[in-house]
């Protein structure tokens, strides 16, 4: 019917307009061949407009009667859209099916599922039935087809960092541009449209569908669910267009009712340990903890569990008992301290990637903060009737229950930032029923808590398993790092057994004495270090992971390749020799196929030895893990040798002479001006033959650590340096102080020189000449700084469009990719290198012999700028081995520094050097062939002054 309507509304206006323009006509004689003309453009106007609106509301797919006329039938839409729209602008959802068309990469990159639907309503109007809603959208598929293959775009040393970070296999997404009709009254949706989608030949599909959902209501509980369908408009599978049937589920988003359920948590035992409250948490409110909380839990089941009878949450035909569980908030309400969530127990020991939804392994839960307990309870319930597909998908059975807290106290078998537990309310004689499950988060990021603290229980035992007399005797001078040092007290090592290597592990402190650590996975917290004593022996904490190569475990345990060994240790650190000594217990769990709760093995006795910090070329720390057990325990494990590379000994050295350089290519730069001055005192009639703009840029050299403030050289906001600070007994910053002081002796001296050359060349006969060259120096310099400045703009732009793919090195420098700040910083290094160009030019200009610059000017400044090149050699040689940010002296952020540029940038300065001799010996112009060199001759012409 609506097929007819655009025909319709045409032969109607044009109707309309004819009789209204007789009628004009006939009773306005005096209108004029002009008003006529308005009127009918007027009129066109409006029609087509009118026409234009209707066409794009009433016309639809004509398939769509066919399809959906069933489900929700068509109506004539308003003008305009709705004053009010029930249902939220999008939904996110999972699918199955759609095969060949939808086939996600498996090992593609994606944060979210790779079965993830996406449906945005665009337009929305209202209709002449009440209730019932015309609807445009667009469906999309955000990972659903396979893209070409791995590429590795790998550079040098960055080679496994762009294969394994970067360089993972793309993603396509299929999207259909839909509309069609909701009914509120019913819940029901149906929209019809088209899309396009490659197959892995590069075909081009043209696609057709049909979309139906049902129960999309705009009132929704815990066991609301949206389902429907996605159906290929082509009837034949040897049609390239057609693909398999979807099933879609969507959890409801708008008007969800919270229930009451924590009468339901007061019978269980509670045997979790005291939570902290949810104002001692970093951020205080429900939502704001839940939405920065980890996702990824390690499940520990019951001692006297079997895999076969009551263990599992899930039936034996899933095939696995679960490891891990993942919880998703998806809605939260901070007013009523209540949240939905979405628990899933996938068959991995990742969850972060490279995964699928599925609702046979997925419960949808609804969670509330209980402050007497200060714990999370949630009721979880069960996704059924999926086995064979999803149409028929709804929520039920939630006897599941869940209790989470933050504990407000860590010990040596538990540093999890959250601890929980997951029962039923069935018993053992109901289907369904399972024995009761821990749970603990696997990363920790609670940095900051004042009221977190940390409980020391086997310090005896360690005191009493490494007496004193162990102790290596301090060396007279020798220093060690003190429990502060989180740049050294925190490393990676090599773990050894009699066989060889097995294994790489790393090692952080938890916390020493009463002070928490920064113990967080993510290294992200910038929070002030606390103030730990010099010297003497503290209480000390550690945890220390261990990842096996090929699969070899170090504890006669199976092993996989990607499993990761736990050991939380405690003990003793004496700052005066670097001696380490810890208790430390393993959880036995994670070595069974189903991990078991409270089962340690905490007969483990951990040794670090740290070397001095007075070390020039550093050494290394050393360790042992050794079992306490006798031989012929099941529980024994041969000696673990632990090995890690110590830095920051050398470091400390590394500065110090690094200040040292700072300080005498300050020094020599005061010398070098200072003699300058004395030449142009001696032979006054020079001083207005040096550049201008040369002078300028030296000024500016010495200005710019001024003004942007020496210290941030020192006291950049990370932990390796202040830790660097702190060993180095103060005499950096003692240091500090002379180096602004000598910096701002040479500034005042470069000043001092320019003010003076500037006042030479107003008092001088010939200014006007010597301006005019100094003008025609600036032209030809500052086009080619500028030209020279947007090749680091240019390389540092197209880096960042190819970040992805891992190209992260430039050819301005060997190290990690910077900013365009600090590129264009690195640049004006380079401008400064070559200082003597400005001076170059306006001897050419000038085509003066006159020596303007003394030998010690030219050649000192130049050895002053090349001698951080070649330092930087050394240093790569000797022991650089990244960019870590400790860099004072030859900073790559103030300078190109590499192989290359270490080797050109000091050439130039040497060819120019050269040439400011040839000229003050031959003319500015000797450098030139000989017929260019005597145009535009300017001489000094001797002034009479009269009486």
């Amino acid at each position: 019917m609506l097929d007819f309507m655009c025909p319709l509304v045409l032969f109607t206006g044009l109707r309309n307009l004819k009789e209204a323009m007789a009628k004009a006509v006939q009773n306005s004689s005096a209108m004029t061949t002009s008003s006529q003309t308005w009127l009918l453009m007027f009129s066109l106007v409006f029609i087509t407009f009118h026409l234009n609106w209707v066409s794009s509301l009433a016309t639809l797919p004509p398939y769509y009667y066919d399809q959906c006329s069933s489900t929700v039938p068509s109506s004539t839409p308003d003008k305009g859209p709705p004053t009010s729209f029930p249902l939220p602008r999008s939904h996110e959802g999972y699918y199955v099916g759609g095969e060949p068309v939808l086939e996600p990469n498996p090992f593609a990159y994606s944060s979210t599922f790779l079965n993830t639907i996406l449906l945005s309503t665009l337009s929305v109007y209202g209709t002449d039935v009440p209730g019932l809603f015309k609807l445009e959208g667009r469906l999309t598929f955000p990972n659903g087809n396979k893209y070409n293959e791995m590429q590795d775009y790998s550079y040098g040393r960055q080679s496994y960092y762009s294969t394994v970070m970067y360089a993972t296999p793309q993603r396509s997404s299929v999207s259909f541009k839909l509309e069609g009709f909701w009914s509120e009254s019913k819940g029901k949706l149906c929209m019809v449209g088209s899309g396009s989608a490659y197959t892995k030949e590069g075909t081009l599909l043209n696609l057709a569908v049909v979309l139906k959902l049902h129960n999309l209501t705009n009132s929704n509980s815990i066991t609301s669910l949206i389902t429907g369908t996605i159906e290929s408009l082509r009837t034949s599978n040897d049609d390239p267009n057609y693909f398999k049937p979807i099933s879609v589920i969507m959890l409801p988003q708008l008007k969800y009712k919270y229930t009451s359920f924590l009468g339901d948590f007061n019978n269980g035992n509670d045997d979790l340990p005291r939570g902290l409250s949810l104002s001692s948490l970093p951020q205080n409110k429900l939502c704001s903890v839940a939405s920065r909380a980890v996702n990824q839990f390690n499940l520990r089941y019951s001692r006297d569990c079997d895999s076969a009878k009551n263990c599992s949450l899930f039936d034996a035909d899933i095939g696995f008992v679960p490891r891990i569980m993942s919880m998703y908030m998806i809605g939260c309400s901070e007013e009523k301290e209540k949240m939905r969530v979405l628990l899933e127990f996938p068959n991995t020991s990742y969850v972060g990637f490279y995964r699928s939804f599925n609702p046979q392994t997925t419960l949808v839960g609804e969670g509330s903060w209980d402050e007497t307990k200060h714990q999370l309870c949630i009721v979880a319930c069960r996704i059924s009737g999926v086995a064979v597909s999803w149409d028929n998908a709804r929520v039920g059975d939630c006897s599941t229950k869940l209790s989470l807290r933050f504990p407000a106290i860590w010990s040596i078998k538990d540093v999890s930032d959250i601890v929980g537990k997951i029962w039923t309310n069935k018993t053992m004689q109901e289907s369904g029923y399972f024995d009761r499950i821990m749970f603990r988060s696997s990363w920790n990021r609670m940095v900051g808590v004042p009221d977190l603290k940390y409980e020391y229980t086997k310090i005896d035992t360690a005191i009493k398993l490494c007496p004193k007399s162990e102790k290596p005797a301090r060396k007279n001078g020798e220093r060690y790092p003190n429990g502060s040092s989180i740049s050294v007290m925190q490393f990676d090592s090599s773990v050894k057994n009699s066989k060889g290597r097995i294994a790489w592990g790393y090692s952080v402190p938890i916390s020493v004495d009463a002070m928490l650590y920064k113990y967080s996975s993510s290294q992200d917290s910038e929070a002030t270090p606390p103030k730990f004593k010099n010297s003497g022996t503290v209480n000390i904490s550690y945890y220390i992971t261990l990842h096996p190569s090929n699969g070899i475990s170090p504890f006669n345990a199976s092993s996989t390749s990607y499993e990761t060994f736990e050991i939380l240790a405690e003990g003793i650190y004496d700052a005066e020799t670097g001696s380490l000594c810890m208790v430390g217990c393993r959880n036995l769990g994670s070595d069974d196929q189903m991990p078991r709760n409270n089962s340690w093995d905490c007969e483990i006795l951990v040794k670090f030895q740290f070397p001095s910090l007075n070390s020039r070329r550093g050494g290394y720390i050393k360790g042992s893990i050794n079992s306490t057990r006798d031989k012929s325990h099941p529980l024994f494990f041969e000696r673990l040798d632990l090995s890690a590379t110590y830095e920051d000994g050398y470091s400390i050295w590394r500065m110090d002479v690094e200040i040292v350089m700072v300080l005498i290519s300050t020094t020599l730069s005061c010398v070098f001006v200072v003699l300058q001055i004395f030449h142009v005192k001696k032979h006054p009639d020079v001083l207005p033959f040096i550049s201008l703009v040369m002078l300028s840029v030296l000024t500016l050299g010495q200005l710019v650590p001024l003004v942007l403030n020496f210290e941030a050289l020192f006291l950049k906001s990370s932990w390796s340096r202040r830790s660097i600070l702190r060993e180095s007994a103060g005499w950096l910053e003692a240091n500090e102080v002379i180096v602004r002081v000598t910096g701002m002796v040479a500034f005042l001296l470069q000043f001092r020189l320019l003010q003076k050359t500037w006042s030479a060349r107003w008092r001088d006969g010939n200014q006007k000449s010597l301006w005019s060259s100094e003008r025609k120096v600036l032209f030809v310099a500052l086009p080619l700084y500028l030209a020279g400045a947007l090749v680091p703009v240019v390389v540092n732009l197209w880096n960042s469009e190819n970040d992805h793919y891992g190209m992260v090195s430039t050819s301005f420098t060997s190290y990690q990719p910077r900013s365009l700040w600090g590129d264009l910083k690195s640049y004006a290094g380079l401008v400064l290198d070559g200082f003597l160009l400005p001076q170059i030019l306006l001897n050419m200009f000038w085509n003066s012999k006159k020596s303007s610059l003394s030998r010690s000017f030219y050649m000192g400044n130049t050895f002053v700028r090349l001698l951080p090149h070649a330092y930087d050699l050394y240093r790569a040689h000797r022991y650089a081995h990244y960019y870590d940010g400790s860099y004072i002296y030859a900073n790559p952020g103030a300078d190109f520094y590499s192989s290359t540029w270490d080797v050109v940038i000091p050439l130039g300065g040497l060819l120019f050097a050269l040439i400011i001799y040839l000229q003050q010996r031959f003319g500015g112009r000797c450098i030139f062939p000989r017929r260019f060199r005597e145009l535009g001759v300017y001489e000094r012409v001797p002034m009479s002054v009269d009486p």
